[in-house]
């Protein structure tokens, strides 16, 4: 599962997206970060171009 999926199931906090993160950047992933997180392209927008805070208030709206 995803991030995102695990965020919106209720199985991790937000804070869990460095651990994600840092799991990327030690892998051998050919895919975008975003897509490893499970973001589509707006979360991804809203996520580099305002904040964390700002893709946590995005997801918590589903």
């Amino acid at each position: 599962m995803t991030f995102k999926e695990k965020y919106l199931a209720g199985e991790i906090e937000f804070e869990a997206i460095d651990d994600f993160i840092e799991e990327w950047n030690n892998s051998d992933e050919p895919e975008t970060l975003a897509r490893f997180l499970g973001l589509n392209e707006k979360e991804e927008d809203v996520w580099i171009e305002e904040s964390d805070e700002a893709l946590k208030e995005l997801l918590d709206r589903r």
